[in-house]
């Protein structure tokens, strides 16, 4: 299945395509893999439909993120890592953590509620 090739990928497509949680899990997972296997795409766990799943397996897809591979029966993904390291440093590590960090509560700032 064609990607782009790592000069054409537009960093404005990552971000937009790493908005969704699903998607973002999914590179999470991938990048936690620190041996870049490939991994079968049935093999994440995402709570939609088929056609859903097609959907954010394109969209990883077509913003450069993974490269697909169909075999008979199965389809597999594997993490464009080195690529992505190498045009954008650092990128995947700061989504991982982001991604596996705890929601916090919105900071508010304290002006204004001072007693004077």
């Amino acid at each position: 299945m064609p990607v782009p090739p790592i000069g054409e990928v537009d960093l404005g497509q990552v971000f937009r395509t790493l908005a969704d949680p699903l998607r973002r899990a999914v590179i999470a997972e991938l990048a936690a893999d620190l041996t870049d296997g490939e991994r079968a795409c049935s093999s994440f766990p995402m709570p939609v439909t088929k056609s859903t799943k097609t959907h954010h397996w394109r969209a990883l897809r077509e913003a450069g993120l993974i490269v697909q591979r169909d075999a008979g029966n199965g389809t597999f993904v594997r993490l464009r890592r080195a690529e992505f390291e190498q045009r954008f440093p650092g990128l995947l590590t700061t989504v991982t953590v982001l991604t596996h960090q705890p929601q916090s509560a919105p900071h508010h700032s304290a002006i204004g509620s001072a007693k004077t």
